[in-house]
């Protein structure tokens, strides 16, 4: 399971993103006047400043990133934030004085920056000082190749790493590889960093399943090979350049901000918009037809791997085995009604309120029952990748025919390849194509829907 040793602060960006635009607000009003510091105004330069950090990457500031790169960003954002001022006024039907817009943007710039590095140098002065916000991680390769990596770690506990244990790979490197990935099964190891140079590609291939298969996250020390895709990410630790595997854009917590308020405000419209009104008539459908709930909960794996109630309307009668076999074509358990549902999708719609409790997204890999995620972990490569984001109503996979009943090995091999895209690529658009997608699938009807 993926650890969460130091994930609070992926909440300080966003809280950053909050100061820094109450500061630029709040210094417009008192230093520009009403006359021109407008409501027009605020819009204008809120929107401006969250752009312009978009487009420069300003907020993309990691526990190795080096002040000289902050300053960098923290130069661009305020040279071209004060240009778009001076854009506003120069379009702006009342005169401003030049220097008043360029004293607002100095003095809030310089009020942003002071919060910014004092955040950055808090966070590494805690990490040194009381030990917290660490990474637990361990070194694989020969000592010429990882000592500089081990070094770095060691003389520098501000960064927020613990190095536990390096694996030596000068000699019996199966017996080193082998004892490594026991050793990071059976202890809270968050990263592996693996020198490239001192592996093979079936080696490299071997490191690849085991983090992806059992949700850790997996680093390299580059060589002159380029033998890895296009997914990976170069970070610099001091002047040591650092490949990450996977590149996930729901790691950033602006994306996945977005993402959490689009489920919420496209939840609220479900729920209010159709299941107000539906639930209570298919409530009686149900109960005539056959006894028991209304709603079925299923116990399933969800985002780290973490167990959830899953809801749906009941669309079988009630069984000892409904946690265990998955639904067949022509499944005598299948009520009337329960057909209904299920070719239309209707009986899915109570997972809007799993949404709401932030346990699923709209889109994302479907969740399937616990005793099924057991299953397939062992059987399919890279099958526990799905976890590393929050599971969906609707996915990739069920929009491209491999939804419902895995009928063979294909099916769930598929499914899995399209869960890997889509985190691998995710974005807002793509979202909302999977739902266009799920509702055309949805009218038209899928012969896997059963």
């Amino acid at each position: 399971m993926r650890a969460k040793t130091g994930r609070y602060s992926v909440y300080i960006r966003p809280t950053t993103y909050v100061l820094d635009l109450v500061v630029i607000n709040l210094f417009s009003i008192c230093m520009l006047g009403s006359e021109f510091a407008s409501i027009y105004f605020s819009v204008f330069i809120s929107l401006s400043w969250v752009i312009i950090a978009l487009n420069i990457d300003f907020y993309e500031v990691y526990r190795f990133t080096k002040v000289v790169a902050i300053l960098n960003k923290l130069a661009r954002q305020l040279f071209l934030f004060t240009l778009v001022c001076f854009a506003f006024a120069g379009i702006y039907s009342k005169e401003v004085p030049a220097k008043e817009v360029l004293t607002y943007t100095l003095s809030s710039g310089c009020i942003v920056a002071t919060v910014k590095l004092l955040i950055y140098y808090s966070l590494r002065r805690y990490r040194a000082i009381y030990g917290g916000n660490f990474r637990n991680v361990v070194l694989v390769g020969q000592p010429k190749n990882v000592q500089a990596l081990a070094d770095f770690f060691n003389d520098n506990p501000d960064y927020g790493y613990d190095l536990i244990r390096v694996f030596n790979l000068e000699s019996d490197k199966k017996q080193q590889i082998d004892e490594c990935l026991s050793f990071v099964q059976s202890n809270k190891i968050d990263e592996i960093y693996c020198a490239l140079v001192d592996l093979s590609p079936t080696q490299v291939e071997t490191f690849i399943d085991f983090a992806d298969n059992n949700l850790k996250i997996l680093k390299f020390l580059p060589d002159e090979r380029n033998i890895l895709g296009n997914n990976t990410k170069l970070d610099y630790y001091g002047y040591i350049p650092i490949i990450s595997l996977r590149d996930i854009p729901l790691d950033d917590p602006i994306n996945r901000t977005a993402k959490r308020i689009f489920d919420i405000l496209f939840s609220i419209v479900i729920i209010i918009g159709f299941l107000s009104w539906l639930t209570p008539l298919l409530a009686l459908i149900i109960k005539l037809e056959s006894k028991g709930p209304v709603f079925f909960k299923q116990r399933r794996n969800g985002l780290d791997y973490k167990e959830f109630n899953c809801f749906k309307f009941r669309s079988m009668t009630l069984n000892e085995i409904a946690d265990i076999e998955q639904v067949t074509k022509n499944d005598p358990r299948i009520t009337r009604i329960g057909k209904f549902l299920r070719k239309s999708s209707i009986d899915e719609l109570p997972q809007f309120f799993n949404v709401l409790l932030g346990d699923m997204s709209v889109v994302g890999p479907r969740p399937h029952m616990v005793s099924h995620t057991e299953m397939y972990a062992r059987k399919i490569d890279k099958f526990m990748v799905r976890h590393f984001i929050k599971p969906g109503i609707t996915g990739l996979a069920q929009t491209n025919g491999f939804r419902g009943e895995v009928e063979n090995e294909k099916d769930i091999i598929y499914r899995v390849k399209y869960d890997i895209f889509y985190l691998e690529n995710w974005s807002l658009l793509l979202d909302i194509k999977i739902i266009v997608m799920t509702v055309v699938n949805a009218v038209r009807g899928d012969e896997k829907a059963y």
